[in-house]
């Protein structure tokens, strides 16, 4: 029977680290939206320093999902050096992009880095007074299991993220989201996860279509 349940209980712990780890928490449109065909979108990574490889895989993500959809896309990371846009004013910037013949912005931003650490003990015991307390070895056995048992420390990451989609041919904000990433496996399974619930998202509400579709309508 406790093998059962051992076997039981890996096989729900490997159910869940497979499941997604990031969820959307809030999101918002223009009024009217629509989605249109862009000549260029750029995604554009803040985040610090520290953290330029999740900055980097996010961007490359993201791209790779808009050109899913047959958007041109380009990463900000090999469009631009991360010194681009200091110094300049908005006109500035907006000026810089447009002149790269980008017409619209996807932002990726980590709002929050967040670490938990917390202690697993090595077993759990319930500690009923007629089990083990009514005897002397039956109160040593199940003690001595519970002291002898190695627990561990366990590091679990929160991420907070923010999304914004503008349109740099009228300046406005088209669509804003906002999600959680807790305790992602790799960058990689990270970057790849949050490209897609994004821009599925941005599919649900129109605020992008999938032109590969559009066109293969049109032929």
């Amino acid at each position: 029977m406790k093998h059962l349940l051992k076997i039981v209980a890996f096989s729900l712990l490997l159910f869940c680290s497979c499941g997604p780890t990031s969820r959307i928490t809030s999101s918002w449109k223009a009024p009217d939206v629509q989605a249109k065909k862009y000549t260029k979108i750029v995604v554009l990574g803040l985040i610090r320093d520290a953290d330029r490889t999740v900055r980097e895989k996010m961007e490359q993500h993201m791209v790779g999902d808009l050109k899913e959809l047959g958007y041109d896309a380009v990463c900000s990371c090999e469009e631009y050096n991360p010194k681009a846009f200091e110094g300049l004013n908005e006109k500035e910037a907006i000026a810089k992009l447009r002149n790269s013949g980008v017409d619209a912005v996807l932002t990726v931003t980590l709002l929050d880095k967040q670490k938990e650490k917390y202690y697993v003990p090595g077993r759990m015991t319930n500690s009923s007074y007629y089990v083990y307390h009514n005897s002397f070895y039956g109160y040593y056995q199940t003690i001595n299991e519970r002291i002898y048992s190695a627990g561990y420390y366990v590091i679990d990451t929160k991420y907070f993220w923010e999304s914004n989609f503008y349109d740099l041919v009228s300046n406005s904000l088209l669509y804003s989201v906002q999600s959680q990433s807790f305790d992602p496996a790799s960058t990689e399974s990270l970057s790849h996860e949050y490209g897609q619930i994004i821009v599925k998202d941005m599919l649900t509400n129109k605020v992008l279509a999938n032109q590969k579709n559009e066109t293969l309508k049109a032929m």
